[in-house]
């Protein structure tokens, strides 16, 4: 099957899986379609530092750059970030775990084994990082992307690589910076596990 196709079947799965329910409810299954790293066609990755599973923390961030609301448009995104990250800034990879699309999809980054790159010496070790694509400091990720990324907080617990008594934070809460910007932030905060 052709890229797009795999891409066209990835947003259905997204919009019937995700669709269903109420927001702040549990999806029914509670775990969403991620678009894994060969569908958006990412090199193999160098990293080679594994988390130690379950994970007790995730940090919510913003790439602060260009929003993507379709499949098409969202793979370009992930693959933009993924050059800057391995090719401007020498990385083993693109740095975040996973990156949330406007589309409603889940795209695997470095996935739950791989420690990242994306919030510092002290967190990275001990933190899944989660980066909706887009600048979130004035407009709010729309409810889907929101979903998506609930719903994959739920799956790392099902499969055992978050523990059930997670932490979640947002990025400007262990480093100084704007991310995930202040409309996202401000959502965050009202989800179960999310301290300051």
């Amino acid at each position: 099957m052709s890229t797009p196709g795999v891409l066209l079947t990835w947003a259905l799965l997204a919009l019937l899986g995700l669709g269903l329910g109420v927001p702040g409810e549990a999806p029914l299954n509670s775990c969403c379609p991620i678009v894994p790293r060969r569908e958006w066609r990412a090199p193999v990755s160098r990293c080679t530092e594994k988390l130690q599973l379950p994970v007790r923390n995730v940090v919510v961030s913003h790439t602060a750059g260009s929003h993507c609301n379709s499949p098409a448009l969202c793979l370009m995104q992930v693959q933009n970030v993924h050059s800057y990250h391995t090719k401007s800034l020498n990385w083993c990879d693109v740095g975040y775990n996973f990156l949330i699309g406007e589309d409603g999809l889940v795209y695997e980054g470095r996935g739950w084994d791989t420690k990242g790159d994306h919030t510092g010496v002290n967190w990275n070790p001990i933190s899944i990082g989660i980066s909706f694509m887009g600048n979130y400091m004035e407009r709010s990720p729309p409810p889907r992307a929101l979903r998506a990324a609930q719903s994959l907080l739920a799956c790392g617990v099902a499969q055992g690589k978050l523990n059930p008594r997670y932490q979640l934070r947002g990025h400007r809460d262990v480093q100084q910076t704007l991310s995930p910007g202040d409309r996202l932030y401000e959502i965050i905060q009202t989800w179960p596990h999310y301290v300051d």
